[in-house]
């Protein structure tokens, strides 16, 4: 069903379960002996004041003492010691905190030159939030031999009990499944035990950024692997980032929801349409042919029931002409076997020692959003139907010229490498359409009634005006939370005390949900107290009602709903304002560079997390709810409506 068609739905909840009466993920943990407790509590008052003093100075290293600081702190905060070893853990890892502090305090930080397991962190743009990563530096490693080093990234499987203490422990002294010699290898903590999707799939990026500030990368031979879960989230990077990869090495895991999850079984109730099309942002199956552009190998064990995600991908793949190497373990469950890893490893290095600083001759990109718009030199920057499949082939020929045919792409553009080609005569064929390049600088394509057009010489363009969906700014409300966001809470007087109410309780849910999930404090501010330079570089969430929110009610008829004491009025349809409420990603007003969401944090619930599949978002980029019937473990409310807005922010036509 296509997305662009707005349907009056209502959806019954009345088989899902209270958040309470779901199982709890993490679990609790165990009791503390008072002893313990208070000898812990005292390091980690210790260690707090030793990083508040350094924080000024020591800015940009402070994220690798920190990290030793959550692990305990949050362990006991939050009732996450899973067994009776993990306290003396805590315990060393404060000691390690204290020692790194001191280092750090000395100007000599000894983790910066070590070989071997190293434990890092980082900083995040998200929500400030300190965030655990380890890695695997070869034997004769120096910091200053200049030497650029191949980096592979690894996945780790589901672990529920994997808190930031028990990740840091095994990074302190396990090298892992695969340690290929002379290379970096970097084991991401992916925000816990989401299969490194939202703010975990934004990890990977941002324990990137800060490895290049302490290491030399080579930027042609990044690999990417994993297994189990962690094996799902290596076909996720492999489909949906495939310019970046040298090589790529799935082992189990899944790699689409409706088939592993078994959603339309007998006796289940078929998700809503939206909900369905949404699948579309993690499914690695709908964009296997991606994989034209990543040297990949998977290995199943033979007998593992995961061995379903590599088949699954061998089928679809193959359906685009594409086939890569699946290699099996004989008789093997749920693990690799040794003949199997040595495979897969021989696979890898020829890959990675293969790659060129050169662009790819040819580029075959798909793609069902503008979060995922590029392959090497080839960005879509603009979508006809978005979550309609959008596909770009370009190809750079021999004699300089490039020739592109492209399916659902209203513009698109080329990347400065290419265009310095030697060999490039600045000649582009899009679909039968000649569009030379006049200038070195200007390399993007519009299509406007039916042809294509050098970007800026067609003043009629209609596609460069007003708002508009683009790479990394398109929705649905999920994405709001892959980039810095801010809670905007109330401080007013609600239009009624159900909406009131039912906002509040929202709001604290979502804060709770942030940090079991995905491990860090939701920043908050009050409405009041918002500031231009927050505005400036956070999406905004406002919790409440244009009575209750300030900066609600500065910006509400800039938006498109009608929202009054009595009535709420969105897309045509007038519902009673006493006992309904609207969910929505916007372009803010205040800054269209950024969104607002009104109302909502990430939109899977509790249900979700008991198998990573279905951690999918539930809500497009709108939403209806009635409040009538209370939140459980999958829903807000119920919800009588929902939709997403066309390429220009707008409300498609009925």
């Amino acid at each position: 069903m296509s997305p662009r068609l707005l349907i009056a739905v209502v959806l019954s909840i009345s088989g899902s379960l209270h958040a309470a009466e779901i199982k709890r993920i993490p679990p609790p943990g165990i009791a503390v002996p008072d002893a313990d407790r208070a000898e812990l509590q005292m390091g980690i008052d210790a260690l707090a004041k030793e990083i508040a003093a350094l924080r000024k100075d020591h800015a940009a290293e402070i994220a690798d003492v920190e990290i030793f600081h959550k692990s305990a702190d949050w362990a006991l905060r939050y009732d996450e010691f899973f067994n009776e070893k993990q306290i003396p853990v805590a315990k060393a890892h404060l000691a390690i905190g204290m020692q790194r502090a001191k280092e750090l305090r000395d100007g000599k930080p000894s983790w910066n030159a070590a070989n071997g397991l190293v434990v890092r962190g980082y900083t995040s743009a998200i929500d400030g939030s300190v965030q655990p990563y380890g890695l695997v530096i070869p034997d004769g490693w120096k910091a200053d031999d200049g030497k650029a080093r191949r980096l592979d990234f690894w996945l780790h499987g589901r672990g529920e009990q994997l808190s930031e203490l028990a990740f840091i422990e095994d990074r302190l002294k396990n090298k892992g499944e695969f340690t290929p010699e002379g290379a970096i290898v970097c084991h991401l903590y992916g925000r816990y035990c989401n299969a490194n999707k939202f703010a975990g799939e934004r990890d990977l990026f941002e324990a990137l950024d800060d490895i290049r500030k302490h290491y030399k990368i080579d930027e042609q031979r990044l690999v990417v692997r994993g297994f189990s879960m962690g094996g799902a989230a290596c076909w996720q990077f492999a489909t949906h980032y495939p310019g970046m990869w040298a090589a790529a090495a799935p082992g189990a895991g899944f790699a689409e929801t409706a088939e592993f999850f078994k959603v339309f079984a007998p006796g289940k109730t078929p998700p809503p349409w939206w909900e369905q099309v949404l699948w579309r942002w993690y499914d690695s199956t709908t964009m296997a042919a991606n994989l034209a552009n990543v040297p990949t190998v998977a290995y199943s064990g033979e007998i593992d029931g995961q061995k379903q995600a590599a088949d699954i991908m061998v089928k679809y793949a193959k359906q685009e002409g594409i086939e890569f190497p699946h290699i099996i373990g004989a008789k093997m469950g749920h693990k690799y076997d040794a003949e199997s890893k040595g495979k897969i490893e021989e696979f890898v290095t020829v890959a990675a020692n293969a790659q060129s600083a050169h662009p790819s001759r040819k580029v075959r990109l798909v793609t069902y959003s503008l979060i995922y718009p590029t392959c090497d030199w080839v960005t879509i920057v603009g979508m006809e139907h978005e979550w309609e499949q959008a596909s770009v082939d370009a190809e750079w020929n021999a004699d300089g010229t490039v020739k592109i045919s492209t399916k659902n792409v209203q513009s698109l553009s080329l990347s400065v490498a290419i265009t310095r080609l030697r060999d490039f005569r600045n000649e582009v064929t899009i679909d039968g359409d000649v569009a030379r390049v006049p200038a070195a600088n200007e390399f993007t394509y519009v299509k406007h009634k039916g042809k294509w057009w050098v970007k800026g010489k067609l003043g009629e363009t209609s596609a460069t005006v007003g708002l508009q969906k683009r790479p990394g700014f398109c929705g649905p409300i999920d994405h709001a939370f892959m980039s810095s966001f801010l809670f905007v809470q109330p401080t007013g007087k609600p239009l009624n005390d159900a909406v009131g109410a039912w906002a509040k309780s929202e709001m604290d849910h979502a804060n709770e949900f942030w940090r079991r999930v995905f491990r860090g404090d939701a920043p908050t501010i009050a409405d009041s107290a918002l500031s231009e330079a927050q505005i400036s570089d956070a999406n905004l969430v406002l919790w409440g009602d244009p009575s209750s929110n300030a900066v609600l009610k500065k910006i509400i008829e800039k938006l498109p709903i009608k929202w009054t004491k009595d009535t709420l009025e969105f897309n045509g349809v007038k519902y009673d304002a006493a006992h309904h409420a609207p969910i929505l990603i916007f372009p803010n007003p205040l800054n269209p560079q950024k969104y607002i969401v009104l109302n909502s944090g990430p939109t899977f619930r509790e249900e979700a997390l008991l198998n990573n599949s279905d951690q999918t978002p539930k809500l497009p980029d709108w939403a209806i709810v009635n409040l009538a019937t209370p939140p459980d473990g999958k829903w807000p409310g119920q919800i009588i409506d929902a939709g997403f807005f066309d390429e220009q922010w707008a409300l498609p036509k009925k």
